[in-house]
């Protein structure tokens, strides 16, 4: 942990670890306030995190003593790759594009595919999803300006029209060894604010409503432009909500052969 940082995260989901997750600086960000972890400053608490992808900056609005929503600051995000496509089985040629924001993803336009984003169809998203990412890496290597820990493909985000009248798009993002996003994936919504940068596609400080496959939504826009190493980049702000819904409690029993945990492939 940073000296600047008020504390540290790391993100664990059923398939393992991950660098950076959005939503889940969100959720941290409020059970942080409204537990007393940190102090409750009205009308808005700053929290600085370290991640792995490195330090994210958190704000809190408060309204009645609560957190009534979150935007962070993201990592400096980039596109490393623009206009690429590749050959993928059951599919032809997929038009793709790389870009990094906490993590690398490849971004494919779902409705160019013929493929529905909806609830029901998430079975052939993992499937076509999955089938993208294990032929981008085949054919591409991935590089990050200053961790090599991070020089790898985390999944494929679909995005195409956004099926609710309050949003702009839609994204589903096809994670890890197969994992599907409830949300509209922090990471991938600040990649894609690089993306529309660099394309013209939006301004600075123009927002964006990204809608999830289940309707919930995030609010993206890029803030400030750096330089990440050789790489323009954006500062991506997301605003987003989160609930909390209860508190976990792990016991290890010395004798528990698996106390260490397991994971099956």
């Amino acid at each position: 942990v940073t000296k600047e940082s008020d504390f540290g995260i790391l993100f664990l989901h059923n398939e393992g670890y991950s660098t950076m997750c959005g939503h889940a600086i969100i959720a941290i960000t409020k059970v942080a306030v409204e537990t007393g972890f940190v102090k409750l400053v009205e009308p808005e608490t700053q929290i600085k995190i370290d991640s792995p992808a490195g330090l994210i900056t958190s704000y809190a609005k408060i309204k009645n003593g609560k957190v009534d929503e979150v935007y962070f600051h993201n990592v400096p995000s980039f596109v490393q790759l623009m206009d690429e496509e590749i050959n993928v089985d059951g599919l032809g040629k997929v038009k793709f594009d790389i870009a990094y924001g906490g993590a690398f993803y490849a971004f494919v336009n779902a409705d160019e595919l013929g493929i529905s984003m909806t609830p029901e169809n998430y079975r052939q998203l993992i499937e076509k999803g999955m089938d993208i990412k294990r032929a981008v890496m085949k054919k591409y290597e991935l590089k990050h300006p200053f961790d090599e820990d991070l020089n790898f493909l985390y999944g494929t985000i679909f995005t195409g029209k956004a099926l609710n009248k309050n949003a702009d798009s839609r994204n589903v993002c096809i994670f890890a060894e197969g994992e599907v996003d409830r949300s509209p994936t922090g990471t991938g919504v600040s990649a894609r604010m690089a993306l529309h940068y660099v394309k013209g596609e939006i301004k600075l400080n123009e927002v964006m409503t990204i809608e999830s496959i289940l309707g919930t939504s995030f609010k993206a826009s890029p803030i400030k432009e750096t330089t990440f190493g050789d790489y323009k980049s954006v500062i991506p702000e997301v605003t987003g909500t989160a609930y909390i819904t209860g508190r976990n409690e792990f016991w290890i029993d010395p004798a528990d052969p698996l106390k260490h945990g397991f994971i099956l492939r």
